[in-house]
């Protein structure tokens, strides 16, 4: 990653987290502790960030709590080829007319640039999402009542009467903070509250997560495995996590970041030799 974009997450992580480790900004840009240490030194001494024990802090410190969590415009681009390639994949089992609720985050967020073709009855709780899709495509949009996390662009409200028990859909399709034996995790109470209530409304419930993600915990469990009707990730995938999964009776769908590249800039003939891993309790194909 260029150091032009390790300082924009840097500065982006601070104004919404005011104090952020070393540690968490080396797992956001997949640079060294060194290389964090050497730009929060630099930043510090443009003046944009005050460099503190282990970390860095803001010059202004936000005045109001955040969720807790990766704010979404820090998370926004990291493994972005990865997220499109799993956005991608996701778009795949949908029809036109389908009902589909999508839940707010980075990697669902990436859904949107496959849906401008298509017509279906979308719910989202991401204000990110439902703007985009107003905008730029024929899909029919409903969002529930509640408050907007500018950080996490997510409307929230822990009252039942939102809309969203209104809404049936087909499948829902969600992120996650981690994913392990013990289920799906997340990092917020609230964030569960939301989703758990939304998981409700859909026959079917489809985790998109990149590969980087089954090796994250997180305090907070969202559901079982049993519950989850399939896991969308890319090709980094460790044999051990695919194992996890198709062992809990999950199907598996492993989108390719190179295929999809191969799908969005050559022609329409490569596009359809562009390669999609789908995995069962059979084992691996090609589909």
């Amino acid at each position: 990653m260029h150091e032009r974009e390790r300082h924009r997450i840097i500065l982006s992580a601070v104004q919404e987290k005011s104090v952020v480790t070393i540690q968490d900004i080396s797992e956001l840009t997949e640079a060294s502790e060194a290389t964090i240490r050497r730009d929060i030194a630099a930043l510090h001494v443009q003046g944009k960030i005050r460099r503190v024990r282990g970390g860095a802090e803001a010059v202004h410190p936000p005045q109001l709590g955040n969720l807790a969590g990766r704010p979404f415009r820090v998370s926004e681009s990291v493994n972005i080829d990865k997220k499109r390639a799993v956005a991608r994949a996701a778009v795949d089992l949908c029809e036109a007319g389908d009902a589909i609720i999508i839940n707010g985050g980075t990697t669902t967020f990436q859904m949107v640039h496959y849906m401008a073709g298509h017509r279906m009855q979308v719910m989202t709780n991401s204000f990110a999402i439902a703007e985009h899709l107003v905008k730029h495509s024929k899909n029919t949009v409903t969002v529930p009542g509640g408050a907007i996390y500018r950080e996490q662009s997510l409307i929230l409200s822990p009252f039942d009467n939102d809309a969203i028990r209104n809404f049936y859909a087909r499948r829902m399709f969600i992120g996650a903070q981690g994913v392990g034996p013990l289920g799906i995790m997340e990092a917020d109470a609230l964030i569960i509250q939301s989703e758990q209530k939304l998981m409700h409304q859909a026959d079917e419930l489809v985790v998109m997560v990149d590969s980087s993600k089954f090796n994250r915990r997180s305090s907070l469990i969202l559901c079982a495995l049993d519950r989850v009707s399939a896991i969308i990730t890319d090709d980094g995938i460790t044999d051990e996590a695919a194992r996890m999964v198709e062992n809990a009776g999950v199907r598996l769908v492993v989108a390719s970041p190179v295929a999809q590249l191969a799908k969005e800039d050559s022609s329409s003939v490569a596009r359809g030799a562009a390669e999609v891993w789908t995995s069962n309790l059979n084992g691996r194909k090609v589909t």
